[in-house]
């Protein structure tokens, strides 16, 4: 995957194949470091699963024996000179974490946020997705739920509503890394 925008597609995907209710993903820009996160509230993994995940030959999938999803995702960072965590437990949900050093040359772009998680709402919209962009002081949030509860009916996954959605994903992104935007995505 050459994009964070496509590993977090993938770690969501398996979270919602969890049973999540709630994903959480969060980017948080530290000198030198990005670091990705993505959290849930689904049935977690047993730490026999856990302990196997990050083989590409380990996945819960039935209609293939291949997993490559978290494995890229740990090669993505390493390779940066970064890092990668996995905690999980059933019934207690789980957390990927990946950190990228920003000045490596094989460092992978940011991607379309944006567009991933308009993907994701559309084709989900019943599940609650919470985003967070950190640059120090700066913050940027985005709650499905809190966006559902001011809709009052509305669907969520309305035309006017999802692009508004992506354009505030792209001006969060936008605010946030500005200042160091082009030196994360690449």
């Amino acid at each position: 995957m050459r994009e964070l925008s496509l590993h977090l597609l993938d770690i969501a995907e398996n979270s919602l194949s969890a049973g999540a209710a709630t994903v959480n993903i969060s980017l948080e820009y530290k000198p030198g470091v990005l670091r990705f996160r993505v959290s849930d509230n689904g049935k977690g993994m047993e730490k026999e699963f856990l302990d196997k995940v990050t083989s590409p030959f380990t996945t819960s999938r039935t209609t293939r024996k291949v997993g490559m999803g978290i494995p890229l995702l740990k090669n993505s960072a390493e390779i940066t000179g970064g890092s990668f965590r996995i905690k999980s437990g059933l019934g207690a949900g789980t957390v990927v974490e990946a950190d990228f050093i920003t000045s490596s040359i094989d460092r992978i772009p940011i991607g379309n946020i944006d567009e991933t998680m308009k993907a994701l709402i559309l084709s989900n919209p019943s599940q609650d997705f919470e985003l967070k962009f950190k640059n120090g002081e700066k913050e940027y949030e985005l709650k499905t739920v809190d966006i559902k509860n001011y809709l009052k009916g509305v669907p969520i996954q309305n035309s006017d509503i999802i692009n508004w959605i992506g354009e505030s994903i792209r001006e969060g992104l936008k605010e946030i890394f500005g200042g160091v935007l082009n030196e994360i995505s690449g």
